[in-house]
């Protein structure tokens, strides 16, 4: 027998990994605990204004953050927590947009790589932690892009 779903759960996607936006430290700013914080309570809720009221930040605070350069794998969780699961026979989601790493400066991507991917861990209605994991690709750019000045400085020697 096929199991039911459950009628008190929300219907929003989880949230996925995302790298948090690259900020100066303030201790009223939004850290990637903040960041992560505010996608579990964007699931658990639905609504920005609450769940950016649930980590102590502003409506206005929280869009000006998606907006900033960077913020595109943040964005791209937000959008994907909002979305919820796809219709019956809809086409499958559009895959998200990856970085264009040729835009990036080395700084930025090793920051990627430094910080990784985070991940709210949601069980029972609240926030229980946050898991992250390393940035692979961010360091295989990294490696190709040292890689690439190695070769043209072998070049240039005689």
């Amino acid at each position: 027998m096929p199991r039911q779903p459950s009628h008190n759960r929300p219907r929003r996607s989880r949230p996925p990994h995302f790298t948090p936006v690259q900020l100066r430290a303030r201790c009223d700013g939004w850290t990637p605990d903040v960041q992560c914080a505010f996608l579990a309570a964007l699931y658990l809720t639905g609504s920005v204004s609450a769940a950016a009221h649930r980590v102590g930040r502003s409506r206005a605070t929280a869009y000006a953050l998606r907006k900033r350069p960077g913020a595109e794998s943040f964005a791209a969780a937000w959008d994907h927590v909002l979305a919820g699961p796809a219709e019956p026979g809809c086409p499958p989601q559009r895959r998200r947009k990856v970085a264009d790493w040729r835009k990036l400066t080395l700084k930025d991507v090793i920051w990627r790589h430094r910080i990784g991917l985070w991940r709210p861990i949601i069980y029972r209605g609240k926030m229980r932690g946050i898991a992250r994991k390393p940035d692979n690709s961010a360091l295989l750019r990294i490696i190709s892009r040292l890689d690439g000045k190695v070769e043209r400085s072998r070049e240039g020697a005689p």
